[in-house]
């Protein structure tokens, strides 16, 4: 019977590596992440990497704008974006986050420094990832 369990136990195991049903950030976290990485990544770049639909992504990219998170801005017939990164995360549980902590808590200290010199003041929001 012990056999059986570990058989099964091994099994269970092997399913969740290769097909995680779940992760710990949402789709928006991997949007934001991806154009905190490259700020003139296009949607179908950013779609693939997130594997979720072109649609979806500028559905978020739509909600992360309306909240002043993100702001676009024509680069020729590119977008670039320029992320807020003193705006408080939006759950209650954390809320006393910001964006410039879940940045750096994803990506690591350095290359934060390295998005925040990239990134032009804008007139409308604080300084972006100061």
């Amino acid at each position: 019977m012990y056999v059986i369990f570990v058989l099964c136990q091994k099994t269970a195991l092997a399913m969740i590596e290769q097909n995680p049903q779940w992760t710990f950030l949402s789709n928006f976290g991997h949007v934001l992440i991806c154009i905190a990485e490259d700020p003139e990544a296009r949607l179908r770049e950013i779609a693939a990497r997130v594997e979720i639909t072109e649609r979806s992504t500028q559905r978020i990219i739509n909600h992360l704008k309306e909240t002043l998170i993100l702001i676009s801005r024509k680069n020729g017939r590119r977008n670039r974006y320029v992320i807020n990164s003193n705006e408080s995360l939006r759950h209650p549980i954390e809320s006393h986050c910001t964006v410039a902590n879940l940045l750096t808590a994803i990506l690591g200290q350095q290359k934060v420094s390295k998005i925040k010199s990239r990134y032009p003041h804008s007139q409308r929001l604080k300084p972006a990832l100061v």
